[in-house]
């Protein structure tokens, strides 16, 4: 192998960092490790359902010293990731991050974060269940939990969302991004979403920023909840539907629109295309195939 060869590699790719860019500050603080959020989600992952995401060897006579070592571990990893978060805010603003009060704004927020874990449990509990009664499929409840790539992704999308309520920068991105890699769902960690939720089979669901999900509402794969709109200036302006409570969306529905509501109870069938708001009860589906064919030829259907 010929060393210089390789030598010189190094010097052009070193030099694309300075003309190029796209190093991780080498001069100040780096930004949040992709490494780092992963373990964050595995251990919430595992906070969330002992026993399942990991070989924890957790049991009735131990599980205060093993989930008492992991809440450690993660808040400290946490608070860790959030510092250099919160600096990297400060330099997008064109401020100083002081490492000190940068420090001590991410403690808070992560202890803040860490006495929602038993709320954000039972959510996702409620979640479980939606899918066990509402999957035929399903054989049990630990199957749901083990297997189905929706309940993955609701939920790190509920430790996601709960840290972008606290205004935590890039992390709850990252995280959603870790999970929408493993699973094909994309949910931004700002949607708003209610308990017993279920996306079933899931593979090219996104669900937009601003959308908000009511209650007891079950999707399919393929189906898009996004904006009309991608323009910058409207950024801060609600840009995604509103799915009311008990609404049911079958797969390929794309529904568009920060002022499109779906009324509760209503059906949405596979592959429509909905940018304005329908009445509770409503049930919205394509003409059939044998419908299309007898209106063509004319004849009363």
């Amino acid at each position: 192998m010929d060393e210089h060869f390789f030598y010189d590699c190094t010097k052009e790719l070193l030099a694309s960092y300075e003309t190029v860019g796209g190093i991780n500050h080498r001069s100040i603080q780096n930004l949040p490790s992709k490494e780092a959020v992963q373990s964050i989600v595995m251990q919430l992952e595992t906070l969330a359902f002992p026993g399942y995401r990991r070989e924890d060897g957790i049991d009735h006579t131990n599980s205060e010293f093993i989930i008492g070592e992991l809440v450690l571990k993660t808040a400290r990893l946490l608070i860790h990731e959030i510092v250099k978060s919160l600096e990297y805010e400060a330099r997008v603003n064109n401020e100083r991050g002081c490492p000190a009060s940068c420090y001590m704004l991410a403690r808070e927020k992560t202890e803040f974060f860490f006495t929602k874990i038993p709320e954000l449990r039972r959510l996702l509990m409620t979640d479980v269940e939606a899918a066990w009664e509402g999957d035929p499929a399903a054989k049990s409840i630990e199957e749901v939990i083990l297997a189905y790539p929706g309940i993955d992704a609701i939920t790190v999308h509920r430790f996601a969302h709960e840290l972008w309520k606290l205004d935590v920068p890039l992390i709850p991105r990252m995280m959603n991004e870790i999970v929408h890699a493993r699973t094909g769902i994309d949910i931004h960690p700002g949607a708003e979403i209610g308990e017993r939720f279920f996306i079933d089979h899931g593979t090219g669901v996104v669900i937009g920023e601003t959308t908000v999900i009511g209650k007891n509402v079950k999707i399919y794969q393929g189906v898009t909840l996004g904006a009309l709109s991608v323009k910058k200036e409207l950024s801060e302006k609600k840009r995604h539907p509103t799915i009311e409570d008990n609404v049911t969306i079958y797969s390929g529905a794309t529904i568009l629109g920060g002022s499109t509501i779906i009324g509760a109870g209503s059906t949405i069938g596979g592959n429509v295309w909905i940018t304005s708001s329908v009445p509770p009860g409503s049930i919205i589906s394509l003409p059939s195939f044998e419908y299309v064919i007898q209106k063509r030829q004319g004849k009363e259907c």
